[in-house]
C-alpha cells in the first residue's frame, strides 16, 4: 500500500470510529470543519491554501497531508503549493522545516500516486 493510500485508509477508518463514539461535541467539531471549508465569501481554493499554510505553522503533519491533497484537488499547481508553504515557513520559522520536508515528500507521493491511478 502506498503512503497516500495508507494515510487515506487510516484517516477514514479512524474518522468512522470517532463519529461512531456518538459524542455530540466531536460530531459538531467535525461538522464545523466541513462547513468552514465550503464556498463562502472566500472560495474553496483560497480556504484550502490557508488550511495548508496554517497546518504547517501549527506543525500538524496529518493536517498538512490532508490539505495538500485538497489543494491538488481544487487545482493548485505544485509551484503554487510550494510558494504557499514558503510563506508558512517564513511565518512559522525554522521549527517548521522538518514539517516542510515531510510535506514535500508527501507532495511527491501524491504526484506518484496520480500517475499510478
Amino acid at each position: 500500500m502506498s503512503e497516500v493510500e495508507e494515510f487515506r485508509s487510516f484517516r477514514s477508518k479512524m474518522n468512522e470510529k470517532v463519529l461512531a463514539a456518538d459524542n455530540k461535541v466531536l460530531k459538531r467539531i467535525f461538522s464545523l470543519d466541513t462547513l468552514a471549508f465550503k464556498e463562502g465569501t472566500l472560495d474553496e481554493k483560497t480556504k484550502e491554501i490557508i488550511g495548508l499554510t496554517t497546518s504547517l505553522v501549527l506543525r500538524c503533519d496529518d493536517c498538512v497531508k490532508y490539505h495538500l491533497e485538497k489543494c491538488k484537488e481544487v487545482g493548485f499547481t505544485n509551484d503554487q503549493i510550494i510558494e504557499g508553504m514558503s510563506i508558512a515557513n517564513l511565518i512559522g520559522g525554522t521549527i517548521v522545516i522538518p514539517h516542510l520536508r515531510r510535506a514535500m515528500a508527501y507532495l511527491e507521493a501524491l504526484d506518484e500516486h496520480e500517475t499510478e491511478v
